[in-house]
């Protein structure tokens, strides 16, 4: 039988969240349950349920940066025990059949992979996301933690964690790579961590200094305010990757023309208006403008792997759950140093 659980609920868009309780399926042969002890509030969440991205499913429970230990395990399952340290990222499901699924690349399923919390399943169930004490999940959809991480710390990693360790990964960043990471917010923290542990040159672009000192300590070797005309002018060709972390509209021909010869800038930051830009600030060095998206899973367990083997882990406050509408609203100003995790303890 299903299993009935707390949770946090928004009944409708932009509403309020509630308390309220949601069911859990009852254990296929390959299902594992989680007794969820903490998840990050992810930017994504507070677009979701307030319908900034389009209609949502309502009630809606958010909420896919989710750490926690296993509680009980299908017949059928292998790859996990009671008592494992595991996480859940942003999909629960995909079609394991196609070409880019069976490449591991299964968050560009063909058949579109099944969000943690705000879709449905192929059999139509709906999807809740972490904002709850419980959640059953395929084994193969789930991460395991490595001891070396706290789970409190591993939570935001499931997508802020692996949304910039996947491009920097690709882009293939490595010792002697120069990186400018644009934005010193929930994911550019991630990734300047990341990339200095990948061996790079660092520098952060961010609109002021403020967080100067918060950048250099996590591995920034420059810091630079873009607010300043004079940082376009003195970067002017010197980066191999430019990683654009913010959801602002950009000036993309001067953050184009801080590429060396065949430089990328990629987003994973989703502005809400189009971005415009001159081709010939793209042809003049070959120069690439990209996006990403998140990592597959076994891309996922290798960035929590080498997270855990270089100390990496987000810098977090940590709420109870009548706090979270508050911690919406500091996410939007800007008001956080650098993510909310709810401890779900308090649901």
């Amino acid at each position: 039988m299903p299993v009935v659980v707390p949770a946090l609920s928004v009944p409708a868009a932009g509403a309020a969240f509630e308390r309220t309780t949601i069911e859990r399926r009852d254990l296929r042969g390959h299902d594992v349950r989680i007794e969820i002890a903490y998840a990050g509030i992810c930017h994504s969440d507070i677009h979701q349920a307030r319908a900034e991205w389009g209609a949502g499913l309502f009630p809606m429970v958010p909420g896919h940066e989710i750490a926690g230990v296993v509680s009980e395990v299908g017949p059928e399952v292998t790859r996990f025990a009671v008592g494992d340290r595991v996480g859940v990222g942003c999909f629960v499901d995909s079609c394991r059949e196609c070409e880019n699924c069976l490449a591991g690349e299964e968050q560009f399923c063909s058949r579109g992979m099944v969000a943690t919390y705000n879709g449905k399943f192929y059999d139509g169930e709906r999807t809740f996301g972490g904002y709850s004490t419980q959640i059953v999940v395929d084994e193969a959809y789930t991460l395991r933690i490595p001891d070396g991480l706290e789970l409190d710390v591993a939570a935001p990693l499931l997508c802020a964690g692996i949304t910039t360790y996947s491009p920097l990964r690709h882009y293939g960043v490595g010792p002697g790579s120069r990186v400018a990471i644009v934005g010193m917010g929930g994911l550019g923290h991630m990734a300047v961590q990341i990339a200095h542990a990948m061996g790079a040159e660092v520098t952060v672009l961010s609109q002021s200094l403020s967080k100067e000192a918060d950048g250099r300590r996590l591995g920034a070797d420059h810091y630079f305010a873009t607010s300043d005309p004079a940082t376009f002018r003195e970067l002017r060709r010197s980066f191999d990757l430019v990683l654009s972390t913010v959801s602002a509209d950009l000036d993309l021909d001067a953050y184009l023309g801080l590429l060396r010869l065949d430089g990328s800038f990629v987003f994973v930051g989703l502005p809400e208006q189009p971005q415009t830009f001159g081709v010939f600030a793209l042809v003049g060095a070959r120069r690439s403008l990209a996006g990403s998206n998140i990592g597959g899973i076994a891309e996922t367990q290798e960035m929590l792997d080498f997270c855990a083997e270089h100390g990496i882990g987000s810098v977090i406050e940590t709420i109870k759950a009548d706090e979270v509408g508050d911690a919406y609203d500091r996410v939007v100003a800007s008001d956080v140093r650098y993510r909310f995790v709810i401890d779900t303890t308090t649901i």
